[in-house]
């Protein structure tokens, strides 16, 4: 009796879920890990169902392989020069205008040409199947001085987009060179003052941005902000190891975002992840120089934060001043929980794991407070490489609200020269497998506001923002 072609594809993918070994699988029985693991099993799932749905249609709106009925809107037929002097602001809206406004459009920034553009909102909602083409470079005004003040802390702008393909292989270059050489963190007589992201998404949904090339940004490359169900894929951002506060992708206050395949060199973090973010995965990702990838600063000014749910999944950080980490300030509250940090190699990066609850970016000392963020539930798990100082796992956690269910398992961190450790406090969880350095002091790190004060004062003298 022949088969239908639904009943084997059921059974085809039965198959492969019993082939499949659950990665919460520990000798202990621990609760904790097959609940973590469990959930976490779902979120993950709902993601990879919406990743493959992403190619398949993003390939197939593809400029290019879906021309018949496109509207084609060149930012040349309505007066963009293309020279790099010529201000090519006005034709960008006018052409954003009409795209926006016009089904199956494409909004066109042609090759090999050098658009100069001001600080500019590209506003939504638009149109249905709308694809931003960015084929050529655009490139930002290079003078702090000559800067839009209505404007002060964003340079390209869409918002309240729904459903849009980014796309087409250019360049969004921020011309951030002067921008750096004003900040305070590089001459220290300059007023501390803020400086535009380059590329900001604020307040969309379903925006998939691929394939393009973000540089030398004033200060962030690239801010998603508000949004829900963003795909970031074969994106390259690149600035000096020296540029300040230019983190490569910056996420708030968004869930369910996608970023793989990307390869991010800047001279802070690689990917920031702070408060409101919910099921953030990354995957493939290639970060240095840098600080390496961060969720946090979370907490300043006692505020309340919420983050759960974030994975990083096969990563290579190359001399990074951090890797994986988590820095929270003194006084926040809220929590940070669900999160999973698994097949990384680390080369020559300074502090390959930290935990840092002390974390004071200011050029004040920051007074000791009792409320902290809640960290817990965090996996390293197939974390191995070099470490450029001897603390390769660092767990500097709150007395008063100490980190929690820390897991760690197959950590092998050496330093060339030296032995690698690993220094907790106030941090409590469990190691399993091969982990070097040992990491028995999460298992003796109960914390009763006095055990490790020692620890604790040691910390903080040592203690300076990377």
């Amino acid at each position: 009796m022949e088969m239908s072609v639904t009943y084997l594809i059921k059974l085809l993918v039965v198959l492969v879920m019993l082939a499949k070994p659950k990665s919460y699988v520990y000798a202990s029985g621990d609760d904790y890990i097959r609940q973590f693991w469990d959930q976490d099993g779902e979120q993950e799932k709902q993601v990879a169902e919406e990743e493959c749905g992403w190619e398949e249609e993003h390939h197939l709106s593809l400029w290019g392989r879906d021309r018949a009925g496109r509207i084609p809107v060149n930012v040349d037929s309505f007066g963009a020069v293309g020279d790099g002097l010529a201000d090519d602001t006005h034709a960008f809206i006018s052409a954003w205008n009409m795209a926006c406004s016009s089904k199956n459009a494409v909004f066109l920034v042609p090759e090999n040409r050098l658009y100069k553009v001001n600080a500019t909102k590209f506003k939504g909602p638009c149109q249905s199947r709308l694809i931003i083409q960015v084929q050529g470079t655009i490139v930002a005004p290079d003078e702090p001085k000559d800067w839009d003040p209505k404007s002060p802390r964003a340079w390209l702008t869409f918002s309240k987009l729904t459903g849009v393909r980014m796309q087409g292989g250019g360049v969004i270059d921020g011309s951030g060179s002067k921008w750096w050489a004003s900040s305070c963190k590089i001459n220290k007589t300059n007023p501390c003052r803020g400086a535009p992201t380059a590329l900001t998404l604020d307040s969309c949904s379903g925006v998939r941005v691929k394939d393009l090339t973000i540089q030398s940004a004033q200060q962030m490359h690239f801010t998603i902000s508000r949004s829900d169900a963003i795909r970031v894929s074969g994106v390259h951002i690149r600035s000096p190891r020296d540029s300040p506060n230019t983190d490569g992708i910056h996420i708030s206050d968004s869930t369910n975002v996608a970023i793989q395949n990307c390869r991010i060199g800047t001279g802070d973090d690689c990917i920031s992840i702070v408060n409101g973010s919910t099921n953030i995965k990354m995957k493939h990702i290639d970060c240095g120089p840098g600080h390496g990838i961060s969720i946090g600063s979370l907490g300043k000014d006692n505020t309340t934060v919420v983050v759960t749910g974030i994975v990083l999944d096969t990563a290579t950080l190359t001399e990074t001043s951090n890797g994986l980490r988590i820095k929270t300030w003194q006084g926040g509250s809220g929590y940070v929980k669900s999160v999973r940090f698994e097949n990384v190699k680390m080369n020559d990066v300074e502090n390959p794991i930290i935990i840092d609850q002390f974390y004071c970016d200011s050029p004040t000392t920051c007074k000791n407070q009792t409320s902290a963020v809640k960290i817990s539930q965090v996996m390293y798990r197939n974390i191995s490489g070099t470490s450029r100082t001897p603390n390769a796992m660092k767990f500097a956690c709150s007395d008063s609200v100490p980190c929690s269910n820390i897991v760690l398992n197959n950590i092998n961190l050496e330093r060339e020269n030296g032995n690698a450790e690993t220094f907790c406090n106030c941090a409590m969880g469990f190691d399993y497998g091969f982990v070097q350095p040992a990491a028995d002091c999460l298992r003796n790190s109960a914390c009763d506001g006095t055990k490790n004060a020692g620890q604790k004062q040691t910390y903080e003298i040592i203690h300076t923002e990377l």
